[in-house]
């Protein structure tokens, strides 16, 4: 029978069984390309998850620390006398000029009489050197002294002068250092300082009467005391000197400000003031 004839059987070509058979290879190896790519990205967010996870943990650690290292809490015994020791520290140069020299202060005076110093200037802030004489000087550099502040005072009859200087040491362990190696010599001590135009006027090196000092948190505070008129030293009798009003006055103007500059502050009871 003719193949041109209907009806004739039409021969498989030999070629297309390979394509079909390529094709199914191909189809099937997408097939399992597919499948691993499914299984590496189930893999891969597995691991993110994982990742993820122990980061997330991190940082709830972290912040549960964090909160428990800012909540308010008491402070402790150490934290408190930190808190006194820094407070007192700065106050000479945190207080106000008013605050380390008042203008008024009140003093006892003979017979138990409640009287008034009054302020007549404040010298411009000096080195500790500056301000006092060679042989307290030199033991001031030693211990670092940082400044020194300066004021002079009249009592209420304005007949005593007194200058009070604040030399402020490192902290309080060195001033009691400092002060332990003082010259104890009465003839030494604060340069007085005098203001022009003023009853102060005469009130020079030579017008010391008598010095000391005292000392109180990381400040000496020193004192010269003399008389207005300008009375040497040499001129007043010592009889006078030791019955005369003049001394406790310095000795009072100078601790009243010492007081003042150590008093210890109010302390907050938590970490975030009054409240835990």
């Amino acid at each position: 029978m003719s193949p041109d004839q209907p009806g004739s059987r039409r021969r498989a070509h030999p070629g297309s069984a390979s394509a079909r058979r390529a094709e199914m290879a191909r189809v099937a190896a997408e097939r399992a390309a597919l499948g691993r790519g499914v299984r590496f990205h189930s893999i891969f967010l597995a691991l993110m998850g994982l990742v993820l996870a122990a980061a997330a943990g991190n940082v709830l650690l972290g912040a549960v620390g964090v909160l428990r290292e800012t909540r308010s809490r008491p402070l402790t015994e150490a934290e408190r006398a930190k808190y006194v020791q820094e407070d007192v520290a700065r106050r000479w140069r945190a207080w106000p000029v008013g605050m380390v020299f008042p203008e008024e202060l009140e003093y006892v005076g003979l017979g138990r009489a409640l009287q008034y110093a009054r302020r007549v200037g404040v010298a411009p802030e000096t080195s500790c050197s500056a301000a006092v004489d060679p042989p307290v000087a030199s033991v001031l550099r030693r211990y670092r002294c940082v400044t020194m502040l300066r004021a002079t005072y009249v009592d209420q009859t304005a007949t005593f002068a007194v200058t009070v200087g604040v030399a402020v040491l490192p902290d309080e362990q060195t001033r009691v250092d400092t002060a332990a190696k003082l010259p104890q010599d009465d003839r030494v001590g604060v340069r007085p300082v005098a203001f022009p135009n003023t009853v102060t006027d005469l009130f020079g090196a030579a017008q010391r009467q008598r010095t000391g000092f005292v000392g109180a948190g990381p400040y000496i505070v020193f004192s010269s005391v003399g008389y207005t008129d300008g009375r040497i030293r040499d001129s007043v009798p010592a009889e006078e000197q030791l019955n005369s009003e003049m001394w406790p006055v310095g000795q009072s103007i100078a601790a009243r400000i010492a007081r003042s500059l150590a008093q210890p502050p109010d302390v907050p009871r938590c970490t975030r003031g009054n409240v835990c």
